[in-house]
């Protein structure tokens, strides 16, 4: 990893009077090939300044943790036994849940969903297979993940600030192994996620609590005296050449789909660099020069851990992707040009591409923060306000947060 193109990048400065924020720099991120021309800052900004870009963004762009409104019919095992607490949130995108009481947060298409489970100790997802990538983060609780068609593949553990990306048609399942409830942030690609393949057993537990799943991925409540359509036809169940046709993951494998948070948390210079950005689902070969994340293998998404040390501010930037954050500890103020927002734990915001943001932890512990990005070629940021004076001095890679 090239340390000198992020992670190594913030430095303090000015010593600053007693009490007042430490101010930080970007230095190599921010190259000279990156700062915005007049002719594209102004389309930026422009495209964005028709309206009050701050109360528009918290009205369409940030969800509360708090304010989160879960579905708990979403799919065909809502009824089984182990299953009927669990908790499932479309946060961003339709994402693929098969009930019409589903609430969609943000409908903004990003290229990518972002969800939400939540469950009690003791609950259980039943077996499934995507057609596109799906990523867990966990934020809360202890998390054991199956894969196989009766959960007798592979087995793994997680718990806070760890991910797991399960590679696409391949059955996996999880249970909350904890003590409490826990919650999980999920990441599905593409705008259309399409549906879930789910495995043989859970249409016949369906069937037997009154849910029919139809080809079109709607749901038919018998129990409450509901008939398929005219028109439409049940889905067929999966078959055992269906199962035979899907991958298999073990769980030596499976392990290698884990990125664990206090890995991330080892890597050199954490704990002494203000503000990082860690890999951990990208590309070795992407244009922000942060290197490889463990899991480098396609997603139509990246993914990164951000963590900034009290006292810390990033310079204004854009992006030329969106940008989701995934609020995972401590308070993180997002600094736009016309306002200010502070997420805490759980909440989701994100900002448009083109908008000018930065980043501040004016609290008193450090702030970890997931990001997601689109595309699979991570794009290093752009500098908002250049210094003339490092321009005038040949020093292209520093930039003034203060401006």
């Amino acid at each position: 990893m090239d340390e000198s193109r992020f992670n190594g990048a913030f430095r303090e400065r000015r010593a600053p009077p007693a009490g007042a924020l430490n101010w930080v720099c970007i230095r190599s991120t921010f190259e000279r090939g990156n700062v915005a021309s007049g002719g594209e800052l102004h389309h930026m900004v422009q495209s964005i300044s028709s309206e009050s870009r701050h109360s528009a963004l918290l009205a369409e762009r940030l969800v509360r943790y708090r304010d989160l409104r879960p579905c708990t019919t979403a799919f065909i095992d809502t009824r089984t036994p182990g299953s009927t607490e669990k908790e499932n949130f479309t946060i961003i995108g339709p994402g693929v849940a098969e009930s019409p009481d589903q609430f969609v947060h943000i409908d903004i298409p990003h290229g990518f969903n972002v969800g939400g489970a939540r469950q009690p100790p003791g609950c259980i997802n039943s077996q499934h297979s995507h057609e596109t990538a799906e990523v867990f983060i966990v934020h809360s609780g202890q998390w054991t993940f199956y894969t196989g068609v009766d959960c007798g593949d592979g087995e793994v553990t997680v718990g806070p600030g760890d991910t797991i990306s399960i590679p696409i048609h391949v059955f996996r399942g999880f249970r909350n192994v904890g003590d409490d409830v826990g919650y999980m942030f999920a990441i599905l690609g593409g705008d259309d996620p399409g549906m879930v393949t789910w495995a043989p057993y859970v249409f016949d537990q369906a069937r037997e609590h009154g849910l029919i799943l139809l080809e079109d991925g709607s749901l038919v409540d018998t129990a409450r005296g509901e008939r398929i359509p005219e028109g439409k036809r049940a889905m067929r169940p999966t078959s055992e050449a269906d199962v035979a046709r899907l991958d298999r993951l073990t769980t030596d494998a499976l392990i290698d789909c884990i990125v664990r948070r206090h890995e991330l948390l080892q890597e050199p210079g954490e704990g002494s660099e203000p503000v990082r950005e860690l890999p951990i689902i990208s590309s070795a070969d992407g244009a922000d020069g942060l290197g490889a994340g463990k899991i480098n293998w396609p997603h139509g998404f990246h993914l990164h851990l951000f963590t900034a040390l009290p006292g810390t501010e990033t310079v204004p930037h854009f992006r030329r992707e969106e940008e989701v954050i995934l609020m995972h500890r401590g308070r993180l103020d997002v600094l736009l040009a016309d306002g200010a927002v502070r997420l805490g734990p759980g909440d989701v915001l994100t900002i448009p591409i083109g908008m000018q943001r930065s980043f501040g932890n004016f609290g008193p512990e450090r702030v970890e923060a997931y990001i997601v990005r689109g595309g699979d070629d991570p794009q290093p940021p752009v500098r908002a306000i250049p210094s003339p004076a490092h321009l005038a001095a040949g020093d292209g890679n520093l930039t003034n947060a203060a401006g």
